[in-house]
């Protein structure tokens, strides 16, 4: 993957979020619109369980979207509802079912990464959830020999019994794995602020990717969710916020944005789009832009 794009000639991968309400294609014009070179979309209605599935035309679309644009850089995010760890037989059936639907869909359109929030384990405890989210994927990759989109497994914030929120804890899933070269890590900055990794300073920054490195390794690291927190260091909290107007603070922003070892890596807003009359995608990129590499 180049650093440098066709349309933003910088070492800055940058995207966000964007809708499909009027199409997989018009995400990606979205983003283009923004002068972004990077993005990450739904597949379907990422609050319900009902599937769908990818039509030729749409393929089509999508993939002259593309060549219009020039982005490649494009990952999925799965369904708030998939729940690998889940000690239900009934829902874990159905997070499965999910998550392998999604796969096929992303691999349809050639989209190179899918996240995925690994799983609540609940009541089962730690290491039996830890285990259920490493069995599945197995299983996955098993059945859908033929997709191409790697999963992503996203750092998390460590609410409630969710799991992921160590560097430790996303290790000991794929270390499990046997098709190691379809799995990866999403970072998350608020998600691992929220759980304790501080990267506000140069210092408490190299210490964590440091870490990172040594647990997981950066060769793992295939997208970044690039949002500030609402919330406290440590706090586990999920809460996003705009870029400079939480806890994290712009210089954890500048750390990431011009860390040579990161400039392959796509960075991706996860924050509110539009308050009133103002377009909150356009004044994070805006400084965003100011601060990173030139």
């Amino acid at each position: 993957m180049s650093a440098i794009n066709s349309i933003n000639a910088t070492n800055l991968i940058l995207g966000a979020h964007f809708s499909i309400a009027k199409g997989f294609h018009d995400a990606v014009y979205q983003a283009k619109s923004y002068g972004c070179n990077a993005l990450q979309m739904f597949t379907k209605n990422a609050t319900t369980w009902k599937e769908r599935t990818v039509t030729q035309a749409e393929q089509e679309r999508f993939e002259q979207a593309k060549t219009d644009t020039g982005i490649q850089s494009i990952a999925t995010h799965t369904s708030y509802l998939i729940n690998l760890a889940s000690p239900d037989p009934k829902k874990h059936a159905m997070s499965y079912g999910a998550l392998k639907q999604e796969i096929i869909r992303s691999s349809a359109l050639k989209i190179p990464f899918c996240v995925l929030h690994p799983g609540a384990h609940m009541v089962s405890g730690i290491d039996a959830g830890l285990l259920k989210i490493s069995e599945t994927i197995n299983r996955l990759f098993s059945e859908t020999e033929e997709a191409t989109s790697r999963l992503l497994l996203e750092t998390t914030a460590g609410q409630g019994s969710g799991l992921g929120h160590t560097f430790e804890q996303l290790a000991e899933i794929i270390n499990r794995i046997e098709r190691k070269e379809r799995i990866g890590i999403c970072l998350d900055t608020c998600h691992i602020f929220a759980a304790g990794y501080d990267i506000r300073t140069q210092e408490t920054y190299q210490q964590t990717m440091n870490h990172f490195d040594a647990t997981l390794g950066l060769n793992l690291l295939f997208v970044i969710h690039i949002n500030d927190s609402k919330k406290d260091l440590g706090s586990r909290v999920d809460r996003h916020t705009h870029i400079g107007k939480g806890a994290l603070g712009v210089d954890a922003f500048k750390h990431i944005l011009n860390d040579e070892k990161l400039f392959h890596v796509p960075k991706l807003l996860e924050t509110a789009k539009k308050e009133g009359d103002i377009d909150w995608d356009q004044r994070n990129f805006d400084l965003l832009r100011s601060i990173g590499p030139d």
